[in-house]
């Protein structure tokens, strides 16, 4: 019986070799990506001076604004804390007040959360007088009066009164009404052009994480459709939106248009360094009624938790990326309640999703049973098929897989069972992947030396950066990468050799895959490392236990000569695979006599 005696020397060598193509296409991928940088930042630049001198011409409006001349007004309560500026009467600074930011000089979350702050939002809406000229409200210096839970804005442009009636509710919400007077003598417009520039402010400890999460998401047909984009522009001309918002990994800022926004389009641009992650441009008109603005807002400043999204009843919970389809119900339906019920035991975080680990491992130990009989079944009728092998040595390749197959049919060993367990955890890695970084009752929660498990742990700091890798290593990171390998090596003994010359080693391949998998979780949530550390932990205890408890070899090989002796029926798909060789076969016949004749 042939041992699995670990990697041999040849296969070493691929290994390495395979390694160095890996590094190789990091580093070219690595110097693209910077050459695409250095010319994106290049339109930035450019983009940046149009804007300084549409901003010039726009300021030309109302030439006598001072710093002096700008007031600001203040409303709050237990959830916001909101200042808005007389300069374009807008808000001006956003304050969640039951969240923390995190500080990247303390390495602690420890910093107020603010979602607008140091002119980061800027809105307004324009339209053009009678004479051609552009009036942006953004421009226009504003009366701010104070009553209550509310501020009114006013602003006068040539006899035609403006007004901003911001009125702040419980839930995140400030109500937003623009009411105008005398403007229809100004204008002849039916229409008022809505523009929001955004740009998003680092508020978490990983920025790759939260700069990919940070995007535009939209409701449209009446609140029952949404989408989201995270490219370079967006365009939905042809949609009405009843709300447009800036999405961040926790945290969003929405704007919702009574009567919608048409003709919407935006683009954004990615902030490499520095206080801010994306700049997100949004444009879309909103109606007038006989040249007059008057239309109803409603402003949301929210954290994305699951429960508050869907009490709005307006799509919000789409906001949330938890996955497609299936993926997102397992993430709404069956993790998230086994978290919350977990958690309600007063177990911190980390424990919780060990006890989480445990229960999706015991959901799927009937297929995971399954499969590793399959392999010692594979392991038994191992001497066989070397034999085939070594006896159909120098035979047609199809006729080996052929007399291959046969063994595995007589012995009763259905091959494609052992694609069943990767199959059903593809889903379920996924749904985790977007479980993790997303899932706000986990943010700045620690475990260990992870701080948060939202983010990486970076308890090992590097002098330098690493491409792909960044500027640490992550525990968590490391440790599961170190228990998929002894995991590959456990599993991969009975992995069958190539057979023909050019095919990969797939246990080559196995081998890379734990090494690649570090890349990825490197700069991933501490809490998805440390879910598929318990896991793979757990696989191989259950593994020795299957082994050296469960299953019997002798017991198996019993079966497999009972297997024999009993007449088999072919089923569909042995019967599908049979005739697709044999035509194979035969085509191959063919043109090996043609060329003899030629």
């Amino acid at each position: 019986m042939q041992q699995n005696n670990g990697i041999d020397k040849s296969q070493m060598i691929s290994f390495a070799v395979l390694c160095l193509v890996l590094f190789g296409f990091m580093f070219y991928f690595q110097n693209k990506q910077s050459k695409e940088e250095q010319v994106k930042a290049q339109q930035q630049k450019t983009e940046q001076a149009k804007n300084a001198v549409k901003q010039t011409q726009a300021s030309n409006i109302n030439p006598n604004v001072t710093p002096g001349a700008i007031q600001t007004a203040s409303l709050s309560n237990k959830e916001l804390n909101i200042e808005f500026s007389s300069l374009g009467g807008q808000v001006s600074k956003v304050q969640l007040a039951e969240y923390k930011a995190y500080d990247h000089k303390t390495d602690k979350a420890d910093l107020p959360l603010y979602l607008i702050d140091k002119k980061n939002s800027n809105y307004g809406f324009q339209f053009k007088d009678k004479t051609g000229k552009v009036i942006n409200t953004k421009d226009l210096v504003f009366t701010p009066a104070v009553n209550g839970n509310a501020v009114t804005m006013t602003a006068n442009y040539n006899n035609a009164v403006i007004q901003f009636v911001y009125t702040l509710l419980p839930k995140y919400t400030l109500d937003f009404k623009v009411r105008t007077k005398g403007l229809a003598a100004i204008t002849a417009d039916n229409k008022a052009d809505f523009i929001w520039d955004y740009s998003v402010r680092n508020l978490e400890k990983g920025r790759a994480q939260e700069q990919s999460h940070s995007e535009f998401s939209y409701a449209f047909n009446n609140y029952k459709d949404y989408d989201y984009d995270g490219r370079t522009e967006m365009n939905e001309e042809k949609e009405t939106l009843n709300w447009i918002g800036v999405k961040q990994q926790f945290f969003s800022s929405v704007i919702e248009a009574k009567n919608g926004f048409t003709q919407s389009k935006g683009n954004q641009e990615t902030i490499e360094e520095g206080e801010y992650l994306k700049k997100l441009n949004f444009e879309g008109f909103v109606q007038m009624t006989g040249s007059e603005l008057n239309q109803d807002f409603t402003w949301y400043f929210m954290p994305l938790d699951l429960p508050l999204l869907k009490s709005y009843d307006k799509n919000f919970d789409e906001i949330l990326p938890l996955g497609w389809s299936f993926i997102g119900w397992m993430n709404r339906g069956f993790f998230m309640p086994m978290y919350n019920f977990i958690a309600s035991w007063g177990l911190t975080a980390g424990w919780v999703i060990f006890l989480m680990t445990i229960i999706v491992k015991l959901i799927l130990s009937p297929i995971m049973y399954k499969q590793h009989k399959l392999s010692a079944m594979m392991k038994v009728i191992r001497p066989e098929i070397d034999e085939v092998n070594a006896k159909l040595k120098d035979a047609d390749p199809m006729k080996k897989q052929q007399a291959t197959m046969e063994i595995y049919r007589k012995a009763g060993v259905n091959q494609m069972a052992g694609c069943l367990p990767a199959l059903v955890q593809i889903p379920i890695f996924y749904a985790l992947f977007r479980f993790f970084p997303n899932f706000i009752d986990l943010r700045g929660q620690g475990f260990w030396f992870a701080k948060d498990l939202t983010a990486y742990d970076d308890l090992i700091k590097l002098p330098f950066k690493v491409p792909f890798l960044g500027d640490h290593l992550s525990v968590f990171a490391l440790a599961c990468t170190i228990v998929i390998l002894i995991y590959t090596v456990m599993t991969s003994g009975n992995m069958q050799q190539p057979q023909q010359e050019g095919m990969p080693n797939m246990k080559v391949l196995m081998y890379i895959f734990p090494i690649t998998f570090l890349f990825f979780l490197n700069t991933s949530a501490s809490g998805l490392s440390w879910y598929y550390f318990v896991s793979n932990a757990i696989n191989i205890l259950i593994i020795l236990v299957i082994k050296y408890v469960i299953l019997d070899e002798k017991k198996i090989h019993a079966q497999i000569q009972a297997n024999k002796e009993k007449p088999k029926a072919e089923g569909k798909f042995q019967k599908r695979m049979r005739e697709m060789m044999e035509k194979a076969q035969d085509q191959q016949r063919i043109q090996e006599q043609q060329r003899k004749k030629k």
